[in-house]
This record gives C-alpha cells, structure tokens and sequence, in this order.
C-alpha cells in the first residue's frame, strides 16, 4: 500500500513551536488549498483547509515561514491524536 500525498497550499495558521517528551521540534499548522480541478467534464473551483504537522528541522524551518506563503509539501496522511480527522505529516516541502 502507498500512502504519499503531495498538496500546493498556503500556510494560513502555525500553533508555536513545541517539543515531543523526546526533545523533537513538533509544529502543528493549517494550510489552504485553492484551485480549479476538472471533474465528470465539468470544472469545479475546489477549496480545503487541511490540518498538518512537521517534525525536526522541517519544524524549525516551517516555524519560520511567512503566514500565506505558498509551498509544495509532501508527507502522508494519518489518523489525527485521539482518534479525530486526518492529518498531513509533511515530511518535505519546495517553495512554489
């Protein structure tokens, strides 16, 4: 099974950074999506907001960023803490 999810968004909010009980950086963030996406023929103007978490130095570096700049982030899909939603791991990010 694959699990590899690539998604162009904004970042639109940053929690502070924070530390796991191991001593790694953790960023919780919330990107934006905005696009045109062709669907059974038609267009369909398409919006998301999606939450996501970085670990590490891509924490660090994602803590740095500017509030509406625009990346090309990768990462995985996993089941939220407790069980709620899903959320992004981003494990790598390109400006766009």
């Amino acid at each position: 099974m694959n699990n590899h999810w690539v998604l162009t968004a904004c970042i639109a909010e940053v929690q502070p950074l924070r530390y796991t009980p191991a001593g790694l950086p953790a960023l919780d963030i919330r990107l934006e999506h905005e696009s045109l996406q062709r669907e059974a023929g038609a267009d369909r103007q398409v919006k998301a907001s999606v939450k996501a978490l970085a670990f590490g130095a891509l924490a660090e570096r994602l803590a740095r960023q500017a509030l509406g700049s625009v990346w090309r982030f990768q990462g995985f899909l996993a089941t939220g803490r407790g069980g709620k939603g899903l959320v992004f791991h981003i494990q790598d990010i390109q400006q766009d």
